[in-house]
């Protein structure tokens, strides 16, 4: 029988935009296997940006594909 223990631990998150982490996702914490099922829809953490205007510059799905093509 083996014990798990919850462990919580703060750590920088290397994003595109800065902000505030206001949650995660905690399914993923015993379904990590749904970010390769469906990565748009498996979401690891939700961020309040500190710039909203920063967004503009992000890509969306087909930007970032079109930019890496195939690899």
């Amino acid at each position: 029988c083996a014990v798990v223990e919850s462990v919580k631990a703060a750590s920088d998150v290397y994003a595109p935009i800065t902000g505030e982490v206001i949650a995660a996702n905690e399914a993923l914490a015993t379904q990590p296997e749904q970010v390769n099922q469906d990565a748009y829809a498996a979401w690891l953490f939700r961020i309040k940006p500190a710039d909203v205007a920063a967004i503009a510059s992000l890509l969306d799905a087909k930007g970032y594909q079109d930019s890496v093509g195939d690899l």
